[in-house]
């Protein structure tokens, strides 16, 4: 059986178990698993045992220990963590050791959390598929034909797989709820600003958020309330108080969700929508009805072209993210080049990947001289119509809003990697939340008649994580997707 984070956390402050024996049992997992699943680029087994250690020793002083005391996290390889290798799945950055350890990180690890590995990625999280890594392909562990989704595919995977308990993953457009989708796990975009940005390394820095993915609304809620809260290394981190996610989720009232309004967006279900999805997304919805919600039908209006003002905005944005990679300031550096010209050119040729290289094109030419007003200025009006349309749509009392995650369940590894536009068009659902700086969770809610897990999106008003959360948690009470796993 596995143990949810609270569990495991409990039961090492209580001495029911050391922290040693828990990340003992998931690296022991790891080797027999990750060969085939790839959900890992790195594993630190020696340092995770000592930091494990560490937490035994306070625990055996009567030191208080943290809420994640001895749990098992997988890090994301776009987030730094001191002394580990950081390459945002990019040959550019094959070699590149962080020397500081991300906010996010660092406030997990100061709750007691036992960082075990960095997870597989796209390459700057730039795909939907994980196949867009510089070195290999993650690997639903559903079915093993599949792709895990992305560009936080080595999250999801490692949680479906149990090889961690929490993973932390980056969402710039879905980059978390989508492969949570994929994987049948619990995945949470928290609000623009809620969990630091420092130490992420930047796609689109309007968009990226940092969040957790977990087999349960209740340990995602508990992640984030560590990660969450101001940073005065983050100009954009929110100033706000950080409420009690997990107490306010965990009380009885707050699993109630009776009374909630929540909203089904129609344009989330019209074309393309594969018929299983809608199926079980709509039995989802109707036993959130069932529990005491008020459902209701609302229009997003301009859900549909969300994706196009984000493949501006996102590359536009990367463009000059990724200006710094030119093999002089950060990055491999071409060896062999006659002049500096030379250098920057086969630098980034070399060390970035194909997916990089068209949306750091895209962008340049959307900012550049006679198309910035036809193409950037454009998209940012798109982000102004979609923020409206969700403002509209809460201002109308609802308090919640619902649709598939995705499009279709996982699709097959190698599918969709040479259509781009079509690769696009998965994260068609989570973009506008991404775009409107909102709270967002996929939950799993069923399988396709081939097994295939199939979530929910769960989308709150900003800020809200807390009514996000609660209506996570009240299904997840009251269904057992979320708790199956693949070697079932």
């Amino acid at each position: 059986e596995t143990r949810s984070a609270l569990e495991i956390a409990e039961g090492v402050r209580s001495g029911a178990f050391s922290a040693e024996e828990v990340t003992r049992e998931y690296l022991d997992r790891i080797v027999e698993r990750d060969s085939e699943i790839c959900a890992f680029l790195s594993v630190d087994a020696e340092g995770a045992l000592e930091s494990a250690r560490i937490i035994d020793r306070a625990r055996e002083n009567n030191e208080k220990l943290g809420s994640l005391a001895g749990v098992p996290v997988a890090v994301k390889d776009n987030l730094c963590v001191k002394g580990s290798s950081t390459t945002a799945g990019s040959r550019i950055l094959e070699n590149y050791v962080a020397p500081y350890t991300a906010t996010a990180v660092q406030r997990l690890q100061a709750a007691g959390a036992v960082i075990i590995g960095k997870t597989n990625m796209d390459e700057y999280g730039m795909g939907s598929s994980t196949e867009k890594s510089a070195f290999t392909t993650t690997r639903n562990p559903w079915d093993t034909s599949r792709v895990s989704g992305g560009s936080s595919g080595g999250s999801a995977a490692a949680v479906a797989a149990r090889e961690c308990v929490i993973a932390v993953g980056s969402d710039t457009g879905g980059s978390i709820r989508q492969p949570a989708s994929y994987c049948g796990v619990t995945g949470l975009k928290c609000t623009y600003g809620r969990v630091s940005r420092y130490g992420l390394l930047a796609y689109a820095s309007s968009l990226d958020t940092v969040g957790p993915l977990a087999t349960s609304a209740i340990d995602a809620a508990l992640a984030a309330q560590v990660m969450a809260g101001a940073d005065s290394l983050d100009s954009t981190s929110l100033p706000d108080d950080v409420p009690d996610f997990v107490g306010m989720v965990q009380d009885k009232s707050g699993a109630s969700i009776e009374g909630l309004k929540i909203g089904v967006i129609d344009e989330a279900f019209e074309g393309g929508i594969d018929d299983q999805v809608a199926e079980k997304v709509n039995d989802a919805i109707s036993v959130l009805e069932s529990l005491g919600a008020e459902v209701v039908r609302t229009s997003l209006p301009n859900l549909r072209v969300a994706t196009s003002g984000y493949y501006i905005l996102a590359p536009s944005e990367a463009s000059a993210n990724l200006a710094r990679y030119d093999g002089v300031r950060y990055g491999a550096r071409y060896e062999d080049s006659e002049n500096m010209s030379s250098l920057y050119t086969m630098s980034r040729k070399d060390g970035l990947g194909e997916e990089v290289k068209r949306r750091i094109m895209v962008g340049t030419f959307a900012l550049s001289t006679g198309y910035y007003d036809a193409f950037y200025l454009r998209a940012q009006k798109i982000r102004t119509l979609v923020a409206q349309d969700f403002q509209r749509a809460f201002e109308k009392d609802i308090d919640l809003l619902v649709s598939p995650v995705s499009p279709t369940p996982a699709m097959g590894v190698g599918e969709k990697a040479d259509d781009p536009v079509s690769m696009y068009a998965q994260d068609i659902l989570t973009i506008p939340a991404s775009l409107a700086g909102l709270p967002a969770i996929s939950v799993p809610c069923g399988f396709s008649s081939t097994g295939l897990p199939i979530g929910l999106q769960v989308i709150g008003a900003f800020g809200k994580e807390v009514d996000v959360l609660r209506a996570a948690h009240a299904y997840q009470l009251n269904t057992d997707f979320h708790s199956k796993s693949p070697r079932e």
